[in-house]
């Protein structure tokens, strides 16, 4: 006779849709600009403004860390969607900067928000993570696992870049931003479209695996190494593509769009899928990376905040986010900005 449970599991109450409900930025104070990266690496602000659209990046402080920043951009998404930080049940922290893999970053920014018994993780997909944590968020809450949940990018590019490397150093800088995702009548955020290029990795990976650190002939800590060239042919061949499927899934057509948000990797990444997705005039394009630098998964978040202080989008405007880069990897989804 079989003596098995026959108990049957219980499933959360599911919910129509999810949405963005605010969005808070953290950006370090100090400005960088180009003259001061050209030195090292012998080059000119002339020359950096054409090979990527950079005038200006932020480094962080001593004082500015990943977590810190990471809980400053929370709490200000928070404030601006109304929800009390105890209120927050998950959150989701994208981040390829933060240099301790144990124990996770995400617990202790939950606890400096005020969200200290949320669930909490860290999301590793690279400059892709925020639109990765972003579908996993829409999932949560539409599942019903979840109710609100904070999704923040942060990151400390400058701990991580050679400044003496001629391919990456006067690319990157610091930030910080978030949102609040919570339940809708109906969805706010779209089906995500997402891939990767495993085959690929060498194109952005650090220069040593960490278990060279503790070697004998270890010298300096591991710096980010990125093949230019290729991986600006990839992103371009891949980014439109990947918008268009975005689109296609969530039933629209760039002429239903208020924004394109694409990660803040290059001006002429950003320009050129803007030009091969025919974008209509009225599509505002998200080009902070001309003041922030590119901020990795810490820059579509940012991007998203600079367009909605500034009064260039409508709140509830729709918005096209694209996430690509290490892995390869890449990720997008249309949302209503909040």
């Amino acid at each position: 006779m079989s003596t098995a449970a026959t108990g049957r599991l219980r499933a959360a109450a599911p919910v129509p849709g999810s949405r963005l409900l605010g969005v808070g930025a953290y950006r370090p104070a100090r400005v960088v600009g180009n003259d001061e990266v050209a030195g090292p690496i012998d080059s000119s602000d002339e020359w950096i403004r054409r090979r990527s659209g950079i005038a200006a990046r932020r480094f962080a402080a001593p004082d500015e860390t990943v977590v810190g920043m990471a809980a400053a951009a929370s709490v200000k998404a928070l404030a601006q969607a109304g929800i009390a930080p105890s209120s927050v049940d998950t959150v989701l922290l994208a981040s390829m900067s933060h240099r301790e893999q144990s124990p996770p970053a995400a617990p202790r920014v939950a606890h400096l928000m005020g969200a200290a018994s949320a669930g909490a993780m860290d999301v590793g997909a690279a400059c892709a993570g925020f639109c990765h944590a972003l579908a996993a968020a829409d999932s949560l809450i539409r599942s019903g696992s979840s109710r609100y949940v904070v999704v923040v990018g942060s990151e400390r590019m400058s701990d991580i870049v050679d400044p003496t490397d001629r391919g990456t150093a006067f690319l990157f800088g610091d930030g910080a931003g978030a949102v609040v995702v919570g339940p809708a009548a109906e969805p706010g955020i779209g089906p995500v479209v997402w891939g990767s290029e495993g085959g690929r990795q060498e194109a952005i990976a650090h220069s040593s695996p960490w278990p060279a650190v503790g070697s004998a002939a270890a010298g300096a800590p591991p710096t980010l190494r990125m093949d230019g060239p290729a991986v600006f042919r990839w992103a371009v061949a891949t980014v439109p593509k990947t918008a268009r499927a975005a689109l296609d899934a969530a039933g629209l057509t760039p002429d239903d769009l208020a924004a394109f948000v694409p990660h803040q990797a290059n001006l002429r990444i950003i320009d050129g899928a803007a030009a091969a997705l025919r974008l209509p005039p009225h599509v505002v394009v998200a080009r902070d990376i001309v003041r922030a630098g590119n901020t990795s998964a810490a820059s579509i978040p940012l991007a998203m905040e600079e367009l909605l202080a500034r009064g260039a989008v409508p709140r509830g405007g729709l918005a096209l986010l694209v996430g690509f880069g290490a892995g390869l990897a890449h990720a997008a989804q249309v949302v209503a900005l909040p």
